[in-house]
């Protein structure tokens, strides 16, 4: 019996290849861009893994100095004092237009590292004595190495596959030089083994502050936000692709109402009738789930290495951009597509089981009970609910996703009562009875396109939100570096010694040379770069502040206070009139609080006194020059010629707005394109259900042909109702989309990157969303409307004859 029974379901299949195939390319698309964005994830991930194996960072205790570097006297101490300690330097090293992350450590104390044991192919590999001897050794990956050698102001450069990308690892001593950092620490690394009867910390150097590994911002968690949001992307994109497999499925199941009635006649028990429909779904959903790992495998691949410039440009995360097949993202990919793929059939499942002896759910009992759609819209009331309640039960990322999820998930459920309530009113104030049928049969046919519209809203509704959120941070981004790039030209000099020859010549050649020295030090809430600052007009005038005391540039001027970015002022809830510790022995009053977009880390400004004062061998090299913009040009061809500069060492503000917008681009690449591909399902989700409720539509449409309409005029009717709801769901989908865009900018944005942006509307983007949109529709429809135009009299004859 089981063997007949199987021929019997598979013989569906071979019957309508077509929606086979629609069920395929549901799994497929729901899988493809869950598993891209997982593999993304995943491959980023194992870089940050590889990164802190390879540099044993991320393992143990660490030693920091609030405010400041640690000086070596204290190492010194430390060390004689018995306690194993290892020295770590770090910081950025900026070489023509590239800017790289030193790290030297004490290679005599420091746990061992694979870059200094392991030399690759064909390297020679030094000996200790090189390794701490002038002038030293640098190592770099194999792709940095060509970009450093050869260059007379480095060491000879070492190839090693065991290096983070960009990164240079070197010996302490040589990473002071290029750092312009002599006798300066940024942490110890207390290794795991210590002596027994060591004096406490708190004795013998109270200023450091111990710092656990969970409680340091590795890149990891740094990033987390990002990855948060790529996952909430691929969410999205798999419950689109599940309506298709949802509306697929439970059509199949309708039209095989006979053929399981006859199994159950001829002694088929229910529940094997069950298990085996569950088995063919499972084939199924393995067989389009790897169809989907192979869609998503390309295009993870298509969109890495844009991800890896984006997480090494704004957080410095060593990403690799190779994509590795990895058997857990696999097994993964293909659980998520045979537990979605059952989860959006489960409904369709249960009815089976119920179902009598002699009976099966037929369209109808596909559509749900008359109850059905009461119960779903009160469900989607109390999700809303739920979801505009979430903020106010708890903070975070989860919780604002959480807020998100309750509110689109909510609106979709809404969605399909919405729609029946605006069709019941436009049918009762039709004139003719054409058009009286047509939003009838509108409203008939919402229980089968439902799904589909559900989609379609959800797509738009992203689209917008997302749309929105980009634009307003472009044109606010733009609108920021218009303020804070306001110097004409910025120039980069080799050393301390030629900026300060630089400035000089400048001078009585500019309106005024604003040098641009900075140094990083550590707060409680992570890296902290502190830059020192003239008293210049340029800053009172253009710098972007979003709150402020009364004369806060005269009193920053004299070092009597503090500006502070918007990240460091929510991470660590430090606003105007709060106190900010730089140092030990130095705290300031913050001014105001300026905005940073596009700034991961905290930052802060004082008066250039008050910063040569407590860091006087900060790097003196970058300078911006204020001139007549007629003069820009002229200027910098003479900076070149006077100083033998190279090209890039004198930089136009156009050239770097020009980069810091490609930089940008570049951030939201994976988000439009997910964006589109999220858009595009939705659309054939439309198709499928159009396609799959054709062979449904006959006796609506028969005895409307038979009292006059021709098939042409049917065929239109069936094109301007798919254009029609998909223009309805639009409309419920503008609302939506906006408060997306608003939950994301003022709740997901502050959590994610720790600044809040303006929100903008965009009306002519909803408009090209909208017209998209309707031709994606009127696509959408065009096949079922062809079928209709071409179909023969005796089909719709045949009607009347059959019974249903």
């Amino acid at each position: 019996m089981i063997g007949p029974a199987i021929q019997a379901l598979a013989s569906h299949w071979r019957l309508h290849k077509i929606q086979l195939g629609t069920l395929l390319i549901g799994i497929a698309l729901a899988t493809a861009l869950w598993s891209a964005v997982q593999a993304i994830n995943a491959e980023a991930r194992a870089s940050y893994a590889r990164a802190s194996a390879q540099l044993a960072a991320g393992q143990n205790d660490e030693l920091h100095m609030p405010g400041g570097f640690i000086p070596v006297d204290l190492y010194v101490t430390l060390r004689r004092a018995g306690w194993q300690v290892a020295a770590v330097l770090e910081g950025p090293y900026r070489t023509e237009d590239r800017t790289l992350r030193v790290m030297g450590v004490d290679v005599l104390a420091y746990p061992a590292l694979p870059a200094f044991s392991e030399a690759r192919d064909g390297a020679t590999q030094p000996d200790l004595a090189e390794l701490l001897t002038a002038p030293g050794r640098l190592f770099v990956r194999p792709e940095l190495s060509a970009f450093l050698a050869g260059r007379p102001d480095l060491p000879p450069v070492i190839e090693s596959d065991a290096v983070p990308p960009d990164l240079i690892l070197t010996d302490i001593g040589v990473a002071e030089k290029m750092l312009g950092k002599p006798g300066q620490i940024s942490r110890l690394v207390v290794l795991p083994v210590q002596p027994m009867g060591l004096p406490s910390l708190d004795a013998l150097a109270p200023e450091l502050e111990r710092v656990a590994p969970s409680e340091a911002m590795d890149t990891a968690q740094l990033t987390d936000s990002f990855h948060l949001n790529l996952m909430a992307f691929g969410l999205l994109s798999f419950a689109v692709g599940l309506f298709i497999v949802h509306g697929t499925v439970g059509l199949a199941m309708a039209q095989r109402r006979g053929m399981f009635r006859t199994l159950r006649a001829l002694g088929l028990p229910l529940n094997l009738l069950v298990r085996l429909v569950l088995l063919e779904l499972t084939l199924i959903a393995l067989l389009g789930g790897a169809m989907g790992l192979v869609l998503g495998y390309f295009l993870a691949g298509a969109l890495l290495p844009d991800v890896a410039a984006t997480l090494r440009g704004l957080y410095g995360a060593p990403v690799e951009g190779q994509l590795v097949l990895r058997p857990a993202w696999i097994a993964s990919g293909l659980a998520m597509a045979a537990g979605g793929t059952l989860l959006a059939s489960s409904q369709t499942l249960w009815h089976l089981s119920r179902m009598p002896l002699l009976a099966a759910p037929g369209l109808q009992a596909w559509r749900g009970r008359p109850g059905s759609a009461r119960l779903t819209a009160l469900c989607g009331f109390g999700l809303i609910a739920a979801g505009a309640a979430t903020p106010l039960l708890g903070e975070g990322l989860f919780a604002g996703f959480a807020m998100l999820s309750g509110i689109l998930v909510g609106a979709a459920l809404l969605l399909p009562a919405s729609l029946a309530f605006l069709l019941a009113r436009f049918e009762r104030r039709a004139s003719g009875p054409v058009a009286q049928w047509v939003w009838a049969d509108m409203r008939a046919q919402l229980p089968g396109l439902s799904l589909a519209l559900m989609a379609l809203l959800l797509a738009l509704a992203t689209n917008i939100g997302v749309g929105t959120m980009v634009a307003s941070f472009r044109l606010t981004f733009i609108g920021w570096l218009d303020q804070r790039l306001t110097s004409e030209l910025y120039v980069t000099a080799r050393d301390d010694q030629q900026g300060a020859e630089i400035a000089d010549w400048l001078r009585p050649r500019s309106e005024s040379v604003l040098p641009i020295r900075r140094t990083e030090l550590w707060h409680e809430t992570g890296p902290l770069f502190l830059y020192g600052i003239i008293d210049d007009r340029t800053y009172r005038q253009n710098w972007p502040l979003i709150d402020a005391a009364p004369d806060v540039w005269v009193r920053v001027a004299a070092g009597n206070a503090v500006l502070v970015n918007e990240q460091l002022a929510r991470r660590g809830s430090l606003w105007t009139g709060d106190r900010l510790t730089i140092a030990p022995d130095w705290t300031l009053e913050i001014a105001g609080v300026y905005s940073d977009y596009g700034n991961p880390t905290g930052q802060a400004l004082v008066s250039m006194q008050q910063f040569d004062t407590h860091f006087p061998e900060a790097p003196n090299r970058r300078f911006g020059i204020r001139v007549v913009p007629e003069k820009a040009t002229e200027l910098a061809q003479a900076l070149r010629e006077q100083f033998d500069m190279p090209p890039q060492a004198v930089i136009h503000q156009a050239a770097i707005k020009a980069q810091s917008l490609a930089v940008f681009e570049k951030t939201f690449v994976v988000t439009s394109a997910l964006n589109i591909l999220t858009l595009g399902v939705s659309g054939f989700a439309i198709l499928t259900s159009l396609l799959t409720l054709w062979t449904q539509r006959l006796p609506q449409i028969a005895p409307v042909w038979a009292l006059g309409l021709t098939r042409t005029r049917l065929a239109r009717l069936e094109l301007l109702r798919s254009v029609l709801l998909a223009a309805l769901t639009a409309i419920f989908a503008l609302p939506l989309g906006l408060i997306l865009a608003w939950v994301l900018l003022s709740i997901i944005n502050v959590e994610a990157f720790g600044w809040r942006l303006p929100m903008h509307l965009f009306p002519l983007d909803w408009l090209r969303l909208l017209g998209l949109t309707l031709l994606a529709a009127a696509a959408a429809a065009a096949l079922p409307a062809m079928r209709l135009r071409r179909l023969p009299p005796s089909d719709l004859l045949r009607v009347f004859a059959n019974e249903r």
